[in-house]
């Protein structure tokens, strides 16, 4: 049966819809006073935040509708596409520090989903269920893409030699974007066809577990709605992280701060929501959600934004720098050493979370102050 718009909007229209919407009009309306009123800039940040939970809320009412694999999928795919949005957009207005700047925000984007994300989850977990559990295969099949991924694009350009720097030239940056994007697809492919059941959440847990999951029968209406929605929510998020933007570059040169904690401001803002999301998962005792929501948004973030990135510096004829300097080389080593420690168990507990939370508060500090 078809409905027509009227029908469609009346059937499923809710007021939550409208949220969405709203924060839209607020960018369009904040742009042209942006600079020249402080309550403005104020109420631009406010909305910035309720987009990014609206985009949450609607990101899980399609994760119902369409099941548990393709469902963490829609999330962290969002966040990838406001992440790519915000970094090219930024890249053609930075003249200082936009070789560097995708590095910084994905590489900053790793730390904070390897380290804090995982953290939240395993401490909030922890502190209600004092251990949980979750699926080794999925987990270690997270992991060991997310490492291969990460080094082959932050590490591995400090050693060719084809061009001076932490670089790489034309045809091995093509080559390491098309790897980027087959390597994903076949995890996509695992995650949701071949290896479902390594990323279902543990159904003894879920049993006794002290917060009950009730399901709720999402129709078509409701589901289609939710997407539209979810898709005005990216925008607004979009347009209003572009807009605070000076802010924060200006609050970091008042600070002394280097400007390389941009792109960790930006990570920041743009894993919101699926930090928020993945630490509901924890607290309703399923942690495999949150690690899925969690280190399948570091996957994409690299796997996705770092090709398109690669692209737009190609076409513009714009150097790109990926290496990272010794320092974060380091941050890296250790978050996946104790990753790969914290994960090949098969059992969560709250140190697990407290260790993965001193690594990501030393590499905010270090970063700050380098």
């Amino acid at each position: 049966m078809i409905l027509t718009t009227k029908e469609f909007l009346k059937k499923g229209f809710e007021p939550k819809h409208l949220i969405s919407i709203l924060c839209l009009l607020v960018l369009l309306v904040s742009k042209p006073f942006f600079e020249t009123n402080f309550l403005i800039s104020i109420l631009a940040t406010v909305f910035l935040g309720v987009s990014v939970m609206t985009s949450v809320h609607h990101a899980e009412i399609i994760a119902h509708k369409i099941g548990e694999g393709l469902g963490t999928l829609v999330l962290a795919l969002s966040v990838t596409i406001i992440e790519v949005g915000l970094i090219v957009s930024l890249m053609g207005q930075v003249t200082d520090g936009a070789n560097v700047l995708a590095r910084d925000t994905v590489f900053a984007a790793v730390m904070i989903i390897t380290n804090g994300m995982v953290a939240l989850c395993l401490i909030l977990g922890g502190l209600k269920y004092k251990e949980q559990e979750f699926q080794v295969q999925g987990s270690k099949s997270l992991l060991v893409v997310l490492v291969t991924l990460a080094i082959l694009v932050f590490v591995l350009p400090n050693y060719t030699s084809t061009t001076a720097g932490p670089t790489y030239n034309p045809l091995q940056l093509g080559f390491i974007g098309i790897i980027c994007i087959l390597l994903y697809l076949l995890f996509i492919f695992l995650q949701t066809t071949t290896h479902k059941a390594y990323f279902e959440p543990t159904m003894e847990k879920d049993v006794i577990s002290e917060t009950p999951i009730v399901e709720h029968e999402i129709s078509k209406v409701d589901a289609w709605l939710s997407f539209i929605s979810l898709c005005v929510s990216l925008i607004a998020v979009i347009g209003l992280a572009k807009l605070i933007s000076p802010i924060i570059e200006s609050g970091i040169a008042y600070i002394g701060a280097p400007k390389s904690t941009v792109g960790l401001i930006i990570a920041a803002i743009v894993l919101a929501p699926e930090t928020w999301a993945a630490a509901n998962a924890s607290r309703a005792n399923r942690l495999q959600t949150s690690l899925n929501l969690a280190l399948g948004s570091g996957i994409a973030s690299i796997a996705l934004t770092i090709p398109v990135v690669i692209a737009y510096s190609m076409f513009e004829g714009k150097e790109l720098v990926l290496g990272l300097d010794p320092k974060n080389m380091v941050f890296l080593t250790m978050t996946f050493f104790v990753g790969a420690i914290t994960l090949g168990t098969g059992k969560s507990t709250l140190l697990q979370g407290a260790v993965h939370g001193v690594i990501l508060l030393t590499y905010f500090v270090m970063s700050f102050v380098p």
